[in-house]
């Protein structure tokens, strides 16, 4: 226990957590889009699909659902307690900015991720337990997504925080993976094509939902 506690509270200890939790929060986000994507094939496929997580795989569905939120815990604990260990390294701000790569996906990490954390909160209200969903039906999922995101504000909200997902997870991949060990150091932050095509694979794949059903698509 005293190992444990001493790599969590070693910088490299909390890179590596992140790393970790990050690469589980992707499979997680990679098989959410696909169950998503089944809309497209209709109401009785998605709710099939619904009622198997919630009916045979309930047990295993509660186990994912434990891991996936001790890694959310995890991920947002190590990235608060690395900003502040950061800014008491660096209490000044230097005289001279040295100008270093970055990407619009690294600038907005930090402020992606809260509105990420906001917008996991409000999909579970919406979609998991119906509290903000006026016309929510236990059980009826495409009903459901598709009541839910013909409100335009909240599919604007939805496509916005896709848009910050796709940019996070540009920037997260190859971190996770760099911090693990998996990854060198790349000269040029565009030139991480696996993030590129998750992040633009991920981002799709989430905003032709909602683009669907304000475009009537999905109906």
């Amino acid at each position: 226990m005293t190992r444990i506690l001493g790599f969590w509270r070693s910088v490299v200890g909390k890179k590596v957590v992140m790393g970790a939790t990050g690469l589980i929060m992707i499979g997680f986000v990679v098989v959410h889009m696909l169950g998503n994507l089944q809309a497209f094939l209709g109401s009785e496929k998605l709710n099939a699909y619904g009622a198997l997580l919630h009916g045979p795989l309930h047990e295993v569905t509660l186990l994912l659902r434990g891991v996936l939120l001790a890694a959310v815990v995890l991920h947002i604990v190590a990235a608060v307690q690395l900003t502040l260990l950061d800014r008491a390294a660096r209490p000044v701000g230097y005289a001279r900015k040295v100008p270093q790569a970055a990407t619009p996906a690294s600038r907005t990490l930090r402020l992606g991720g809260v509105l990420l954390l906001a917008f996991i909160v409000f999909h579970l209200l919406h979609f998991t337990t119906g509290q903000v969903h006026p016309e929510f039906i236990p059980g009826d999922v495409y009903h459901n997504l598709v009541s839910g995101l013909s409100r335009p504000l909240v599919a604007l909200f939805y496509i916005v925080s896709m848009l910050a997902l796709g940019l996070h997870l540009y920037h997260g991949a190859w971190a996770s993976l760099r911090s693990l060990g998996a990854a060198q150091p790349a000269p040029s932050p565009l030139h991480r094509p696996v993030a590129r095509v998750l992040a633009v694979v991920v981002w799709l794949g989430f905003t032709i939902v909602p683009v669907a059903v304000l475009l009537g698509w999905l109906a």
